[in-house]
């Protein structure tokens, strides 16, 4: 069979993301300056790059923090309008300490503020896509064991 034969292949976009709770259960969001929503902290895979690594990165490049990245909690496969195929990663960041939310600082320019939100408030901050996500999420975390999800709903 040549390149030519070969039936099309998914080449979907990549994304990882950090979840970290507070003591009451609440998880951090960060309202990028470029959305009309908050998200969890997180971005795009790089070329060659692993969900894991990208994870760290991005917290890297986003909070200023270097953490540890605990299990994968979720992988969902949401595909969004205007950006086709989307595979998105979310490990278990576990919780800052007080020290690392003092130190927490907007280096790339991408993030206007960060907050601890409950569950019952996670649409009040972003789609629902987001909330079901994360919700799935802390399921996994608390089962303990990872998910498949579609739509932000574990199948």
């Amino acid at each position: 069979m040549t390149a030519n034969e070969m039936p099309p292949v998914a080449t979907p976009r990549v994304a990882a993301g950090a979840l970290f709770f507070d003591n009451e259960g609440r998880v951090l969001l960060v309202r990028p300056s470029y959305k009309n929503h908050w998200d969890i902290p997180g971005g795009y895979v790089e070329p060659g790059e692993s969900p894991r690594a990208a994870c760290l990165r991005e917290v890297q490049e986003e909070l200023g923090l270097t953490v540890t990245i605990g299990p994968l909690l979720v992988v969902d496969w949401a595909p969004a309008e205007h950006e086709g195929d989307k595979l998105l990663f979310i490990f278990d960041a576990g919780s800052l300490t007080v020290e690392q939310e003092r130190d927490i600082r907007f280096l790339d320019g991408e993030l206007a503020e960060w907050s601890y939100v409950a569950m019952e408030a996670l649409e009040q901050h972003g789609p629902r896509r987001l909330a079901l996500r994360i919700r799935t999420a802390v399921a996994a975390r608390d089962d303990p064991s990872s998910r498949y999800a579609e739509h932000g709903i574990a199948v």
